[in-house]
């Protein structure tokens, strides 16, 4: 199997190609790794294939902030130099530079 490296790092602001979302990585699996049941609910002409990069995020909405498992396709960089204000980012990560917080946060 080839295995692909993954478009996003660890830290990397980026947003939903779809969904109105947007959040910080903070994992990354090789490929994919939750669920069948989380898979299944996925509608499947939207379905993503499983044998891509899927990133952990700490994700914000207009509404709240939760945690999201996105496949890599549907990731873009988020290029506004606007801050995550998902309340773990500061446990986790040290300051946002271009478009990219450092791993310096307080678990490090």
């Amino acid at each position: 199997m080839l295995k692909k490296s993954a478009k996003f790092a660890l830290g990397q602001v980026v947003k939903h190609r779809v969904h109105p979302f947007r959040g910080v990585v903070f994992d990354i699996d090789p490929t994919f790794d939750n669920t069948d049941e989380w898979y299944e609910a996925i509608p499947e002409d939207i379905r993503p294939v499983k044998d891509q990069p899927y990133y952990h995020l700490l994700a914000e909405n207009e509404a709240s902030y939760y945690v999201a498992y996105v496949s890599e396709q549907n990731l873009l960089p988020d290029d506004s130099g606007d801050p995550v204000d998902h309340p773990e980012v500061a446990e986790m990560f040290g300051e946002l530079q271009d478009g990219k917080y450092d791993l310096g946060g307080s678990l490090h």
